[in-house]
């Protein structure tokens, strides 16, 4: 009874204290547009590709808003880095990922123009149109 009370309480103590971290981590909103620090000794990670407008027409609207978003934060985060690196004349390690992220926000939005046009309700195509403007 002791025995089964105790690893209770410390697993309900573990999952407090891994609670109050990952609360403490998310609690300053602007970390998110910083990179995470990694180790020097890492090897150089490797970034995705950009999207393909083949791959989001198959997504939902809701995904590829998600989606926009997604890269949003993407985009916000490594223009914070380039302009801070920049401020302390250092160089942006991979320049290459910030085409690759307005790439596929271009294509999400040719994506969603494309879904406007074919809706046959023209009400709902132009307030569609509106939307993916105001994107």
């Amino acid at each position: 009874m002791f025995l089964s009370r105790f690893v209770g309480r410390t697993a309900l103590l573990a999952a407090a204290k891994s609670e109050i971290s990952s609360v403490a981590a998310a609690s300053n909103p602007l970390e998110q547009f910083f990179e995470a620090e990694r180790n020097p000794e890492d090897q150089k990670p490797v970034y995705g590709r950009s999207w393909k407008a083949s791959e989001l027409r198959l997504k939902s609207w809701d995904d590829l808003h998600k989606l926009w978003y997604v890269l949003l934060k993407e985009k916000n985060m490594l223009m914070t880095q380039r302009q801070m690196l920049q401020a302390q004349n250092l160089r942006f390690p991979n320049p290459e990922r910030i085409p690759k992220v307005r790439k596929s926000m271009c294509r999400i939005k040719q994506v969603l123009t494309e879904r406007a046009i074919e809706d046959p309700d023209p009400r709902r195509s132009a307030e569609m149109k509106r939307m993916i403007n105001a994107l």
